[in-house]
């Protein structure tokens, strides 16, 4: 099966999928939504194949493919995937068509095209995979600034209030980003010897500072993907007025290219330099975990409310890179999978309850869970997730962050666990000022607040619910592809092994 082109073809698949969808006449709509629903099917189970396809024990990098494209720049649709890649690979392929199901009728709310709109979420899906997909530099940078597009025109078009502010300002931000890692690019490709494969480049010796520069060039705009304090701010305003659905894929998924691109090229090709940054990143992400938590506490909007407590969280995956320990490394990534479970169902869950109310505003709702007990409990599920209850997948990955962490920076670990007691405080009171307590009267008088989850909500949720407490029980089928992968990161590319374990050391003192 490693000879079937699986990645080249769940790149395009969307992306033929995205032209066919949006070409449906306007007033056809539901035959818009069930093509684009069926399609994004049909790349989950591709997607599926895959993975029961990948050898864990296998080779590093698995399914590779390259074929030509300007030869004289030495550039190739070339395409590979390693652990990390294949679990974000499968995350896309999961959301995507719950996503989908969940924006029924997101569109028709915003008097715009139905099948523009589902076509938009298509084309997300393909320039999402072929990033994560890529192996090529140049072709990682064109996926990386063309999937900017789709979701610019997710938010400016079919969005909330401020909807062009923020679809603006993602984008400048984004292609602030992206104007960086361009000059890092050439860079590289004129010290790399006029490859852009990253096999060839990583095997590549230069001088100190050239890499510096160059891990500056590509962090930056990681930095600004993720986002990472100080480089945050575009977040809460995509995210308030993207949709629902949107949101959780700029969120859940979109986002960790910049923690992905991290791990793969600012540590993958700059060994040296990602050690000497690796102080200031960590000190970037410890202030990132604590303001974003902070600022949480206080939002009356639920989705900014929601985009602040992931700025919060993607602190955490900063930590766990930044540490270099094969545990910390691998809580990254699986934090990385698990957020975007738990922010995703957050966001949804979220979606469901701005469409019956007609608000975002916490202060608008109030006692609701009488209404809508069983939408409120799932809220409250989704929830106990985002702040790593026990038993739920985040959990997993937050212990092992901290832990990998402790171990070599144990300062660190121990400002960052200060963002647990937070995430309590912020996921606790928008729980409680949204679902209990008194029943706001006005509530009664919103028809739509008095239907509880619907059967299409029901299956939006469940898989995500079910992904969340499978995982936070039985991580095994993601950590077995995950390790290996944060394993030849660490060891074959940064040049770093795990510390020693102590507790034979402390022992033998104490006789």
């Amino acid at each position: 099966m490693n000879d079937f082109p699986f990645l080249s073809v769940l790149t395009v698949a969307p992306l033929v999928g995205a032209l066919v969808v949006a070409l449906v006449p306007r007033r056809q709509g539901e035959l818009a939504k069930w093509l684009a629903l069926g399609w994004s099917v049909a790349v989950l189970v591709l997607s599926l194949v895959m993975w029961f396809a990948f050898s864990a024990g296998g080779e590093r990098f698995q399914f590779r493919e390259s074929y030509p494209w300007i030869p004289n720049w030495g550039v190739n649709f070339t395409f590979a995937a390693d652990g990390i890649a294949l679990v974000m690979l499968m995350l896309i392929a999961v959301l995507v068509p719950l996503v989908i199901l969940a924006s029924w009728h997101d569109a028709e709310a915003s008097k715009r095209s139905v099948p523009v709109y589902f076509g938009l979420l298509l084309l997300l899906e393909g320039t999402m995979i072929g990033v994560f997909a890529a192996a090529d530099i140049f072709l990682f940078y064109v996926f990386f600034e063309v999937m900017l597009v789709p979701m610019y025109f997710l938010i400016g078009s079919y969005g909330g209030h401020q909807r062009q502010y923020a679809a603006v300002k993602f984008f400048l931000y984004s292609l602030v980003g992206g104007l960086f890692m361009l000059a890092a690019v050439i860079g590289l490709w004129v010290v790399g010897g006029q490859t852009f494969d990253w096999q060839a480049l990583s095997q590549i010796d230069m001088s100190t500072g050239v890499e510096r520069w160059l891990f500056l060039g590509f962090f930056v705009a990681f930095a600004i993907k993720a986002p990472f304090f100080p480089f945050h701010t575009w977040l809460p305003d995509a995210g308030g007025a993207a949709p629902a659905g949107s949101a959780a894929l700029l969120v859940g998924v979109m986002d960790k290219v910049g923690t992905f691109g991290i791990l793969r090229y600012c540590l993958g090709l700059f060994p040296e330099a990602s050690q000497w940054f690796a102080p200031w990143a960590l000190t970037l992400a410890v202030i990132g975990i604590i303001y974003a938590a902070l600022l949480a506490v206080g939002q009356n909007d639920l989705k900014r409310l929601v985009s602040y407590t992931s700025i919060s969280h993607f602190g955490f995956i900063g930590v766990g890179i930044f540490a270099f320990t094969t545990q910390a490394g691998t809580g990254a990534v699986l934090y990385m999978v698990n957020h975007g479970l738990a922010t995703g169902l957050l966001f949804l869950v979220v979606g469901m309850f701005v469409a019956r109310r007609g608000s975002a505003l916490i202060s608008d709702f109030g006692g609701a869970g009488k209404l809508v007990p069983v939408l409120a409990g799932v809220f409250f599920f989704a929830g106990l997730a985002s702040l790593a209850l026990p038993g739920t997948a985040p959990f997993i990955s937050e212990f092992l962050v901290l832990i990998g962490t402790f171990s070599v920076n144990k300062p660190v670990a121990v400002i960052a666990t200060l963002g647990i007691i937070l995430a309590a405080a912020y996921v606790l009171w928008m729980v409680q000022r949204t679902t209990q307590g008194t029943l706001n009267p006005a509530l009664t008088e919103v028809e739509p607040m008095k239907r509880d989850i619907t059967l299409r909500e029901k299956i939006v949720v469940a898989p995500l619910i079910a992904l969340i407490l499978l995982f936070g029980f039985y991580p095994k089928p993601l950590t077995d592809v995950i390790n290996p992968a944060i394993e030849a990161t660490l060891s074959d590319d940064v040049g770093r092994s795990d510390p020693a374990p102590t507790v034979g050391v402390i022992q033998e003192a104490a006789r």
